[in-house]
């Protein structure tokens, strides 16, 4: 019986088998035909690509040598040293300009210390010495190691002013474009409008029903937009101290908001995971931008694409071509939210601020940069300015001075609470710089706002720049 059994099983795996051998053969049959035209055509890509430094010098050298007569540059072989001992083998590539086909063998290296260009006659170039007196080395000029540039010296920020007034966290700053004064937006649901040279109090805006979360002043017109976590985007006639339009479309709380610099329209985003492009006078919503799948926290906008950048607590940064209202590109590389994206004012580059790094990237594509490493908070929030100082606002109070174009950090201290204030309420929510990129304004959970300026005592004698690069090559690789 078990005989029987096993003929059995024998049999049907025999028959599995032929079935599959069968199915793969009749597939072959069904395979184009290997056009040799086009097999050439893709070998010669491919060497000119791997080997289009070699086969340019080789063709040049054939045609300097057929010039002055020597020998015919029909096969060249180019033996390519990387400065090892005598005796130990190399690939020696073989060129055809007729063909272009490249063959590989192995031959002894032809002794040097340097990256070198080796012409080499195909019985080999010991003791060879032809009418041009031996095989000249066309040296290759070699690859300098990236160097890291050192950081220019900043002079170190020192607290100048602590403006008391809010009955709420301030959640916002927007500096108007006369840099007279500027406005903040606060838990307490008013608008604020202060006197930046002296810090007095000079108007208080009411109107929103909930915290506001942005604030921006029009550098064309009288006009200040707001939002907050009413879902409500207002238009405040500066003339007249009054609402003149609302925008209406978000569903959930509107986080942030940016106005165009060359065009009237305005942007807007928040806790329904789209950003609203309005047209400032019609109030209509032009676009609806879509993609990112939780709350998008920050949007900015610039005259030249991208014109719209926006991070997410989905962890990744998008950016937008605004005619067609549709997303470019996804950066992905941050791990954690996106809270906040500032563009360099002079630089065509962008900065975004998640817990586990700030990016930096180019632009138009969203070309990565570099990281700049040091937070060891949620980063809330980023301001910078024409100098080269960028400065980030973290959860716990802590602020960070870098310099832009190293990402050296040249400063760095916990913002001063408010006395009376918990030990909890030492975030820093919002940052700018004025006009003149010489004081720097926070909003904080303390409900102060702060208004920082650079130390005019400090020189380069006190305060170095303390510049370790092989400590940051240490971390990097």
């Amino acid at each position: 019986m078990e005989d029987v059994q096993k003929h059995s099983v024998h049999t049907l795996i025999f028959r599995s088998l032929k079935r599959t051998h069968d199915l793969f053969v009749s597939n072959q049959g069904n395979l184009p035909e290997i056009d040799e035209r086009l097999e050439k055509l893709r070998r010669s890509i491919k060497a000119k690509d791997s080997y289009g430094l070699v086969l340019d010098k080789a063709v040049k050298m054939g045609e300097a040598r057929k010039g002055a007569g020597g020998q015919m540059p029909g096969d060249k072989l180019l033996a390519i040293t990387e400065g090892s001992p005598e005796g130990s083998s190399s690939a020696v590539v073989k060129y055809n300009p007729g063909g272009g086909r490249i063959t590989e063998k192995t031959a002894p290296l032809v002794t040097g210390t340097h990256t070198s260009l080796v012409r080499a006659s195909l019985a080999g170039n010991s003791g060879d010495k032809g009418a041009n007196g031996g095989a000249s080395n066309l040296q290759l000029i070699p690859k300098k190691a990236p160097t890291i540039p050192k950081p220019k010296w900043h002079a170190p920020w020192k607290l100048s002013r602590v403006i008391s007034g809010h009955l709420g966290w301030v959640r916002c700053i927007a500096v108007e474009p006369g840099n007279e004064w500027f406005a903040t937006g606060a838990g307490d649901r008013v608008i604020k409008i202060w006197d930046l040279a002296s810090g007095k109090l000079k108007l208080s805006l009411t109107g929103h029903v909930s915290t506001v979360r942005g604030v921006a002043v029009s550098s064309k017109h009288p006009y200040l937009f707001s939002c907050g976590e009413d879902r409500q985007v207002k238009c405040w006639d500066l003339e007249y101290n009054k609402v003149i339009r609302h925008y209406h479309g978000h569903l959930s709380a509107v986080y942030s908001l940016a106005l165009h610099p060359t065009i009237d329209v305005l942007a807007t985003s928040g806790r329904d995971s789209t950003a609203r492009i309005w047209d400032m006078r019609t109030k209509a919503n032009v676009h609806t931008l879509t993609g990112h799948t939780n709350t998008v926290a920050s949007v900015v906008a610039q005259a030249t694409n991208p014109q719209i950048i926006t991070g997410s607590h989905d962890s990744t940064v998008r950016l937008w071509d605004l005619a067609a209202g549709k997303s470019v590109c996804t950066l992905t590389n941050h791990k954690k939210s996106v809270r906040s994206i500032v563009l360099h004012p002079s630089l065509y580059m962008f900065a975004s601020a998640s817990p586990d790094n700030i990016k930096q990237w180019r632009c138009p594509e969203g070309n990565f940069v570099q990281n700049i490493s040091g937070h060891t908070a949620i980063v809330n929030c980023m301001a910078a300015n024409n100098d080269g100082v960028l400065v980030s606002g973290g959860d716990n109070g802590t602020m960070f001075f870098w310099d832009w174009r190293t990402g050296y950090n040249f400063q760095r201290f916990q913002a001063p609470v408010q006395p009376g204030s918990m030990d909890s309420e030492a975030g820093i929510f919002a940052m700018c710089f004025d006009q003149s990129g010489t004081r720097l304004i926070t909003a904080e959970a303390d409900k102060t706002i702060k208004v920082y300026k650079e130390d005019d005592e400090a020189s380069e004698e006190s305060h170095p720049v303390n510049w370790r690069p092989e400590l940051l090559k240490r971390r990097k690789f």
